[in-house]
């Protein structure tokens, strides 16, 4: 592998890593497929060829996701949400999640989806909208958003209302955080990085999932690189400032269809 390949795969890694992470709801299992895609080009590099490497890279990724339809390596003791949420992939479109996903998430234009899936354009454009209709029949739940600025967090408010969620409140510090939750427990959390007492949103989220349980997370963040390193646990579904109303709309319906699968609480 030359060079400049190797330095254009590292550069597209952690995003490739992002959306197998949405799309399987689970980091270990979207990794999988992340070093299957990786292993693949180290065997066969023509599979480089005749794209970007961004584009070449992710329709790699998908040829071996479409062939295997189950994580490349089943996390032990895989019996909760993750093996439930397989399961009611079944019942959506073929390829129309993954689509609105390389839409919304990675921002692929209709065309460049079109070739990281091989179909027509067209073919891509209706998946994403299929997608749209299919996952906005998921069921309503509730969502606290984290989220110091004041602006921002009515917006996401605004939108997850408007899909029809309830919101439990908006959070400003990691205190106020934890208080929130104990106070109604969501089904959602959308969480910023940086709050504003200088605390981390990460931190306040680690400490609800350690009480609480397994509870679907968004982060958002001016900065995703610095969560996709691998280093360490990261969230499934991440995207970034300044984000668009239909990443966010994405993102949610991704999340709680995950939720769904496990049973929304109704406390």
């Amino acid at each position: 592998m030359t060079a400049d390949l190797a330095q254009s795969i590292s550069r597209e890694l952690p995003y490739l890593r992002r959306y197998a992470r949405a799309l399987t709801g689970s980091q270990t299992a979207g990794d999988n497929y992340a070093a299957a895609t990786l292993e693949a080009i180290l065997s066969d590099r023509s599979l480089m060829d005749g794209e970007d490497s961004r584009i070449a890279l992710f329709r790699t990724f998908h040829a071996i996701w479409q062939s295997s339809g189950q994580p490349v390596e089943s996390e032990e003791g895989q019996g909760g949400r993750e093996a439930r949420a397989q399961a009611h992939l079944k019942g959506l479109t073929p390829n129309s999640r993954e689509a609105l996903l390389l839409r919304t998430i990675e921002e692929l234009r209709h065309d460049q989806i079109a070739k990281v899936m091989q179909v027509e354009q067209a073919e891509a454009e209706e998946l994403v909208q299929i997608a749209l209709n299919e996952m906005s029949q998921a069921l309503a739940g509730k969502v606290m958003i984290i989220e110091d600025e004041t602006i921002i967090a009515m917006d996401l408010k605004g939108i997850v209302q408007a899909m029809g969620h309830a919101v439990t409140g908006v959070a400003r510090t990691h205190k106020a955080a934890i208080e929130l939750a104990h106070a109604k427990r969501p089904d959602l959390i959308l969480a910023d990085i940086q709050l504003a007492d200088g605390s981390s949103g990460i931190d306040a989220v680690n400490e609800l999932l350690a009480e609480m349980g397994d509870i679907p997370v968004i982060f958002i963040t001016a900065f995703p690189e610095r969560l996709l390193t691998g280093d360490r646990p990261e969230p499934a579904f991440l995207i970034s400032k300044p984000y668009t109303e239909e990443q966010v709309r994405s993102a949610v319906s991704q999340a709680m269809f995950f939720a769904s699968t496990e049973g929304l609480s109704v406390a």
